[in-house]
């Protein structure tokens, strides 16, 4: 049976266009993932300092209703209209409404397929940058915890350690099975990820008295350095700063950045990190003149 099931997963569900399809089902987990654990996260913190303070949970705060990334199901933020599976289909759904609620016409954030989408193709490039080969689903997973966390980051200017810390885990433990790179290399990465934005966090507030980032962006390039190894810390902090740039630019253009927003730096790694994925670490260098 495994020798049957190999060939299946190596000629179709490895290759970019199957890899394409299952990122835009995962994109639609992610739309999930984005919009919900940040509403968890905040119930649980709630509660726990409730808990801490002996205070009575509140009796119309709706916290009665469970909140997961499986229930309830999804409905219509409006009129409540309950999504059904052929109304969730990744993208086609979308086209078909028309961008719109079933139930009361509300217009649907065009978001959502852009996710669906975006994972798709982020997928693909994984099955045309490493191959059809298993590991290539390891790539997947990394791709789709660094969208989620990228947008969670931009929405609420919070990365979860539930998506960073696991990330980092899974980078490390897949550097000892000797998957991806030498676990020297991937250990060192996570250090030199987490101490180079800490000591320049402590640098910015120690000389203006001002926070200038959050530990959630440690954490993230410490991932990104578990997954990529050390010598591309610096590449990443490069191409993130450039990201920066341009998306603030564009920001100002448009009258978006304006005095007092915080634009979190956390979307910037994870495209930074996402660049240096899809260009490969050898090319990276090369082009920076390392190698």
């Amino acid at each position: 049976m495994t020798d049957d099931f190999l060939p299946v997963l190596t000629d179709i569900v490895l290759t970019p266009w199957g890899l394409a399809v299952l990122g835009l089902c995962v994109g639609s987990f992610l739309n999930v993932v984005i919009h919900r654990l940040p509403q968890m996260l905040e119930r649980q913190w709630q509660s726990d300092a409730r808990a801490m303070l002996e205070l009575p949970e509140p009796q119309d705060s709706g916290e009665g209703v469970p909140l997961s990334l499986s229930k309830p199901a999804s409905r219509c933020p409006k009129c409540g209209h309950a999504i059904r599976w052929y109304e969730n289909i990744p993208l086609l759904s979308w086209l078909v409404l028309r961008g719109k609620c079933s139930g009361c016409g509300t217009r649907i954030s065009v978001r959502y397929p852009l996710v669906e989408l975006a994972t798709g193709a982020l997928f693909a490039a994984c099955g045309w940058r490493f191959g059809a080969q298993p590991t290539t689903l390891l790539w997947c997973g990394f791709v789709a915890v660094l969208v989620a966390a990228a947008l969670i980051d931009w929405d609420t200017t919070l990365l979860p350690d539930d998506l960073t810390l696991p990330l980092m885990w899974a980078g490390l433990i897949v550097a000892a099975m000797g998957w991806n790179l030498p676990l020297k290399d991937a250990l060192w990465g996570t250090v030199a990820g987490y101490l180079s934005l800490w000591s320049v966090y402590w640098l910015f507030k120690l000389t203006t008295g001002k926070e200038g980032m959050g530990y959630g962006d440690f954490k993230l390039l410490a991932a990104l350095g578990a997954w990529l190894g050390w010598p591309m810390i610096l590449p990443i902090v490069l191409a993130s700063s450039v990201i920066g740039a341009v998306i603030g630019i564009g920001m100002k253009l448009t009258g978006q950045l304006r005095e007092g927003v915080y634009v979190p730096y956390g979307p910037f790694l994870a495209g930074a990190g996402l660049v240096v994925t899809l260009a490969g670490s050898q090319h990276v260098l090369q082009w920076l003149g390392w190698a």
